[in-house]
């Protein structure tokens, strides 16, 4: 079992900045894709950034050039530092981890998922 705890969501402006933390626990030897997901209402839950444990990343087309995660395997902790932040970013922010990357991109598959923390930009 991997429990995962999200920090760092609030409030921002647009064109502001925010980092999103994501502290594994438990089996973290078993992870190999890590990353976030994000939820705004009505919609729905999508793969905004994504690393496995050799440093391989993929990205949403709409955060591409904006966002960065980063991972930390000895600390086991996974961060997504999101500038240039716009009013279509707010969301509730997931941290997600599985020990297949291919799982990752999919919700339906992924098998450790965090509590969620709120991202607002206003306008």
């Amino acid at each position: 079992q991997v429990q995962l705890v999200e920090s760092g969501g609030g409030l921002v402006q647009t064109g502001g900045s925010l980092r999103l933390s994501c502290a594994a626990s438990g089996s973290t030897f078993s992870i190999n894709a890590i990353g976030w997901y994000r939820q705004a209402p009505g919609k729905q839950r999508e793969l905004v950034a994504a690393i496995s444990s050799g440093g391989y990343t993929n990205y949403a087309d709409s955060v591409k050039g904006r966002f960065t995660i980063s991972r930390d395997n000895a600390k086991n902790t996974v961060a997504l530092q999101m500038n240039s932040l716009k009013p279509e970013d707010t969301a509730v922010y997931y941290c997600a981890a599985d020990k297949i990357w291919g799982r990752l991109s999919s919700p339906s598959y992924v098998t450790s998922w965090g509590q969620g923390t709120q991202v607002t930009v206003s306008s």
